[in-house]
């Protein structure tokens, strides 16, 4: 376990026990009444909760609050902003990247029903920065603004960045001429060689790793391997089949929040990674004498969602597109990359008689619009049902 809170234990897993029922019957199950745990490292016992678990237990989340944020994410989901300053705490791995007070960031993460945008916006505000809210688009703007505005940081996925890059330099620009300092990346992997390529141009490049309900979980600091866990929360690595934590091997990570506003316990976050050797993982502290573990990085997924370009995408999303898109008869998305960047190719299979170039049409649309992320629709005679994702993607 990794990470620590200095908080009042025992009041807040009370507190939350009060409001989620599920909560009250994993702790139960666990053997564990609220008003007895007093650290932390006693919730070990309590039984991983999943996503949806969690979803489901939040379902009351908007009918006694008033938080500054809802968010919609595909389901649909509606979740909550956590209150306070900072609510995802991205300010430390934001800080350790090289923001300074009165740098302004270009935040080229989606606003659009999303949380991740926002979460980036108040780490920026709250570390004294000022955000420029790119969004996703108009790179052209985008490479613009960071030359007028005299733009040092940059928030988003390594691909975008890249492509930004290219804007610059297609435009005669060079590594002398971009403002650009330092970049916090995240979302996607961040291969060997893309690294190299985007700090060529003079940019320190920092990868972090968070979810959308913990927020960030571990980042690169610069001072030894994989990643540093983040402070406010409890990092576990545990084994799939019963959340045992594991000290060396892959297992996916677990978090624990103590918070009042939507607290995590033991939040199964789906993602596969394991602790560095050598790094603290024996919980005698990483090489930079922190006393906190280092994470290897995201090495997969426990499920079947994969990413592509920084958005989730499950085989029951697939399916249930292909069931809401007139006029097909089977849908498979082929996944690659090309220049580092994800490329999507949607197979359908167009119902006989159908006009082809409409359906087409219609399921770029949907792909668009529901699924949130664009895709060449290629119409073919056959798709196995099976196989409704086949990931051809390498990260070398």
């Amino acid at each position: 376990m990794s990470g620590g809170q200095d908080t009042d234990v025992s009041r807040l897993v009370q507190a939350a026990a009060e409001r989620d029922p599920a909560l009250r019957q994993r702790l139960a199950d666990a053997g564990l009444e609220a008003a007895s745990v007093t650290e932390a490292g006693a919730l070990t016992a309590v039984r991983v909760q999943s996503k949806d678990e969690m979803v489901a237990a939040r379902a009351h989340v908007l009918g006694g609050e008033t938080p500054r944020r809802v968010f919609q994410s595909p389901g649909p989901i509606y979740e909550a902003q956590p209150a306070g300053e900072d609510p995802w705490r991205w300010r430390e791995a934001l800080e350790a990247a090289g923001l300074t007070p009165g740098d302004i960031v270009l935040n080229c993460f989606g606003y659009h029903l999303s949380p991740a945008g926002a979460m980036f916006d108040e780490g920026v505000i709250a570390a004294g920065g000022t955000v420029l809210p790119a969004g996703i688009g108009n790179q052209q703007l985008q490479v613009q603004a960071i030359r007028d505005l005299g733009i040092r940081g940059y928030v988003g996925l390594p691909s975008y960045l890249k492509a930004l890059l290219d804007l610059h330099a297609a435009d005669g620009g060079t590594a002398e001429s971009l403002p650009l300092e330092w970049a916090l990346v995240t979302a996607e992997p961040l291969p060997d060689s893309l690294r190299r390529e985007l700090e060529s141009w003079g940019v320190r490049v920092r990868m972090a790793y968070g979810t959308a309900e913990a927020g960030l979980i571990a980042y690169e600091d610069g001072t030894g391997p994989g990643l540093a866990t983040a402070t406010g929360l409890t990092v576990e690595v545990c084994d799939i089949a019963d959340g045992t934590p594991l000290d060396a091997g892959p297992g996916e990570v677990v978090v624990t929040i103590l918070r009042e506003s939507a607290p995590l316990i033991r939040f199964g976050t789906g993602d596969l990674s394991a602790w560095v050797p050598g790094g603290g993982a024996d919980g005698s502290g990483g090489p930079d004498g922190s006393g906190g573990r280092r994470l290897a990085g995201v090495l997969g997924r426990t499920g079947q969602a994969v990413k592509v370009r920084g958005m989730f995408l499950h085989p029951a999303q697939v399916r249930a597109a292909a069931a809401q898109i007139p006029g097909i008869d089977g849908l498979r998305f082929v996944l690659d990359r090309a220049d580092h960047r994800d490329t999507a190719v949607a197979e359908v299979v167009v119902t006989p008689g159908a006009d082809e170039a409409a359906v087409v049409a219609a399921a770029a649309e949907h792909i668009r619009s529901a699924l949130r992320f664009r895709a060449e629709v290629r119409p073919v005679a056959h798709v196995d049902p099976d196989e409704p994702i086949d990931d051809r993607r390498s990260w070398d």
